[in-house]
Formats: C-alpha cells, structure tokens, sequence
C-alpha cells in the first residue's frame, strides 16, 4: 500500500512567514512567525524547522502547496520563487493556491483578503479579483475574512493535497492591482559588443 503524501505548503503573502505540513489527512506540523520584514531570509529555515518537527526530510515531501496571493508583492515573489526553486530541485509538483480559494475552504460567504487602506480584494463569482473599499464588499453579501495565517497555511496544505497530482503549470503570482513602485525612467547603459 503506498503511504500517504506528504505536502509542505508555505505562504508569505501578508505580515507573516507561515508553514504547515500535511501528512494524508493529518496536520502533523506547523508554524506562523508574524513579521512585516525578513521573510525571504526567514523562510528557509523556518521550512527545514517544519520538517524537522515532523521527522520528515526535503525527499519525504510529495508535493509543494503555495499561497500566491493577493497580498504583498514581495511577500508574493518569495513564496513563489521558493516552491518553484524547490520543485524544480526535488523534482516534486508545486501547487499554487489563491488566498481565495484558501479562504472558501474557511466557510460560507465571499472570499475578501484585507488590504491596505480599509480595502479588500475580493473574487466574485464570474468576475476577475477586484480590489474595493471593505463597506462596498460588505454590501454584497457576508464576507469571510481571515486574519489567521495558520488557519490560511492549512487550507494551502489540503487543497493542495487534492490538486498535486493533475498541476500541469507552476505557480504564478496572483496580483489583482498594479505595484507601487515605477520602473525607472532611466535610460538603461549602452552595451558594448567586443
């Protein structure tokens, strides 16, 4: 009989480095650190900390499960660069999971991720994610927010342990809005050919 997968799911697309580990149907580890900076440095060690807590090794894992957003862009590229990077080492599935469908996991009503501002992003049905002020939200229906990263991490962790074996794509950011910063209006160097 084959064991049960094993899954690592991760998410840093908010305040927090969050990690949870997914044994069948079992949480067997997890682990939130609140932190608005240092995730990328963060990150890796509070994995192989999961891991360790498990008993469980980087060749144990069956698959990766990834937040992808929305939320904070850097936040997102970490997580996402990571489990990429990871899969592609271990030659292993990464599953990326919208903070969306995360939160559907959580119960009844509309799926709204908090955003700077009194705002949320927000995912009607049959409509793009959509960044609006949190009273608009409101006044569509209840909404589910969830300001617990653990709760989210074990949501990433099972729905990824159902969806590991068909991904056929690697993660990708989910960004509902445009980032802050600008590209420079810089005019980039001249390359020289030798």
């Amino acid at each position: 009989m084959p064991s049960d997968p094993i899954i690592l799911a991760f998410d840093t697309s908010a305040a927090h480095c969050a990690a949870a580990l997914l044994r069948g149907d079992s949480i067997i580890a997890s682990r939130v650190e609140p932190m608005s900076r240092g995730q990328a440095e963060r990150l890796m060690p509070l994995l192989e900390e999961v891991l360790a807590e498990a008993d469980c090794t980087w060749r144990d894992l069956t698959a990766i499960g990834i937040g992808i957003g929305p939320g904070n862009f850097t936040g997102i590229r970490i997580s996402v660069s990571a489990a990429r990077g990871l899969a592609l080492g271990l030659n292993i599935p990464a599953v990326g999971i919208s903070g969306f469908d995360a939160l559907a996991e959580a119960g009844e009503g509309i799926p709204a991720i908090r955003a700077p501002r009194e705002q949320v992003y927000v995912a009607l049905k049959d409509q793009e994610p959509a960044l609006i002020e949190q009273k608009q939200a409101e006044s569509f229906g209840p909404l589910i927010l969830n300001d617990d990263p653990d709760l989210q991490v074990r949501a990433i962790a099972r729905l990824t342990s159902q969806r590991w074996s068909t991904v056929t794509e690697p993660p990708a950011p989910l960004y509902v809005r445009p980032a802050d910063a600008a590209p420079s209006k810089d005019t980039p160097p001249v390359l020289l050919d030798e």
